[in-house]
């Protein structure tokens, strides 16, 4: 009976999933184009940071219960996983276009940003002066995208529907609220599936806990793509991994000293430097497109 109810939890949680993208999707574009901000914009900030809620709240709760020490790989996993998997399945599903600000400054971001990390955690510990740091720098970065927005540098040739100022933020927060509670329900479900069926904390940890935590990040770039709002699939995974190193690892270092072990963590994020390239080579050499072979060979990759 219980493996049922885990079963009805799992079905529930990515009925959820699958709506909450797409209220997210509509309400954050409905925004961007009644306010004339940009959809990579938004796709880099808000959706970016309301898909990585669950990474947050996983990363800062075991910082602040002193379990630091997965903080980390929860962090550079989500962002080996973001790349490869979940943009690469985007791309299968959905061919993308990866727009001339991302592949100019963005993704080489995210790849400069990923080397700092590694750079700042080589003596061993990411601490308290490495996350003012990172801390500093997301605002530097954040600071920049909207002088850069309001210049009007950035460009948006995304056609959206436009609704009420309220009703799109409505729909906004009622799609979050359903992305985080129906990952929660997902992941829950799978880990009490996994244990029924004797699979260890660990496997379960590093495979359902770990895609269970990045499923936000999957549909709603899935649901953007399909919807052609494509600025937002791909600035939803960019940001989503930016606001993972510098602000969730930055504040969870705040709170309290990350381990960084040097034979785990610096293979991951050479790793996860690895992806971020192999993006940017797809990115160049296909006219800015990603398309289903360079998806399949980012899950191939994987």
């Amino acid at each position: 009976m219980e493996l049922f109810i885990s079963f009805v939890l799992l079905a529930l949680g990515f009925v959820m999933l699958v709506k909450g993208a797409d209220f997210f999707v509509d309400g954050a574009s409905s925004i961007a184009g009644g306010l004339g901000i940009p959809q990579l914009v938004i796709g880099l900030t808000v959706v970016a940071m309301g898909t990585s809620a669950p990474e947050a709240a996983v990363s800062l709760t075991a910082a602040i219960k002193g379990n630091a020490d997965i903080t980390l790989g929860n962090i550079v996993g989500s962002n080996i996983l973001n790349v490869l998997i979940i943009l690469g399945l985007t791309a299968v599903i959905a061919p993308i276009a990866v727009t001339k600000t991302a592949a100019r400054v963005d993704l080489p971001f995210m790849a400069v940003i990923t080397l700092l990390l590694l750079l700042l955690g080589a003596d061993g510990t990411v601490g308290l002066i490495d996350g003012i740091i990172l801390s500093a720098v997301f605002v530097l970065y954040l600071t920049y995208l909207f002088i850069t927005a309001k210049k009007g540098k950035i460009a948006d040739n995304t056609n959206v529907k436009k609704h009420k100022l309220w009703q799109s933020a409505l729909k906004t927060l009622i799609g979050l609220a359903l992305i985080i509670f129906g990952s929660d329900f997902a992941v829950d479900a799978a880990t009490a599936i996994a244990k029924t069926f004797g699979m260890s904390e660990r496997f379960i940890g590093l495979t359902i806990v770990a895609l269970g935590t990045s499923l936000p990040e999957l549909f709603t770039s899935v649901s953007a793509a399909r919807k052609g709002n494509a600025d937002i699939a791909v600035g939803n995974i960019i940001g989503s991994n930016i606001f993972n190193i510098l602000l969730i690892a930055g504040i969870s270092s705040l709170v309290y000293p990350l381990p960084f072990v040097i034979e785990k963590n610096m293979i991951d994020a050479l790793v996860a430097l690895a992806a971020v390239v192999l993006l940017y080579g797809f990115a160049l050499v296909k006219g800015h497109r990603l398309g289903r072979v360079a998806g399949a060979t980012m899950l191939v990759c994987f």
